[in-house]
């Protein structure tokens, strides 16, 4: 297994370079963090397990995790609101623990996460622009099993990490609205043929719907292609 922390064979940029390839070849952000976790245990050194803390709304929660050991002591972090990826996030740094077993940082948190059988951890924030979008968590069974070396090398793979999400999250959020001005588009041209109006007439009936009913108006868009035929005046061919 090649890694960050190794001085043979690769350097950290032909890594990192390797790693921001496979990224971006994703298509959408769970198989960008899906990619992201499986490159942390792969490239990073004394990494046993990975996961993703991903803010949402105000509310936190796990995506990919590498085991279910992960989703187990992510959420003893969120319930005590203690634990290294709780403070990466809220504090916008990195934090390491070599043993969660003599822990004295997180009392809540520790116990339960030592009963795991886990004994190291490290939590890079992960952030674009000041936006925080989560954590890159990283777990091991050994006791001190993440170096000085490897948290400096691995806050660089979280960097690459993060523009890699907001990418995919970006992405996502273009094809979205791309499919929603194309539903509205539908209706719109519905709307106008049924009705002898123009566009802008037909775009004012979609929003005076949307405010009536209280939906968004893709979701009203939507619902009218679906159902125009029905909405259809008996004995109608449109």
């Amino acid at each position: 297994m090649s890694s960050i922390d190794s001085s043979a064979g690769e350097g950290l940029s032909a890594v990192l370079g390797s790693v921001a390839r496979s990224l971006q070849a994703e298509p959408n952000v769970d198989t960008t963090i899906a990619a992201i976790v499986k490159a942390a245990v792969d490239h990073v050194a004394g990494a046993d397990y990975a996961g993703i803390s991903l803010v949402e709304h105000g509310r936190i929660r796990t995506v990919a995790p590498t085991d279910e050991v992960v989703v187990t002591i992510d959420e003893v972090q969120y319930r005590t609101k203690q634990g290294p990826c709780v403070n990466a996030i809220a504090e916008h740094q990195v934090f390491r623990t070599g043993d969660l077993a003599a822990e004295a940082r997180w009392p809540k948190f520790t116990p339960a996460a030592a009963a795991t059988g886990m004994r190291s951890m490290l939590a890079y924030r992960l952030f674009v622009s000041e936006n925080t979008l989560g954590s890159l968590n990283l777990y091991s069974r050994s006791v001190e099993a993440f170096s000085d070396q490897t948290e400096q090398a691995g806050r660089v793979f979280a960097s690459h990490a993060a523009i890699a999400l907001i990418g995919a999250q970006t992405e996502a959020r273009l094809n979205i609205a791309l499919g929603h001005r194309d539903v509205i588009g539908m209706a719109k041209g519905i709307l106008m043929q049924r009705h002898g109006i123009d566009a802008v007439e037909a775009f004012r009936l979609l929003i005076e719907s949307s405010q009536a009913t209280n939906i968004k108006l893709h979701q009203v868009a939507e619902w009218f292609v679906e159902h125009h035929r029905e909405l259809s005046p008996r004995g109608s061919k449109s």
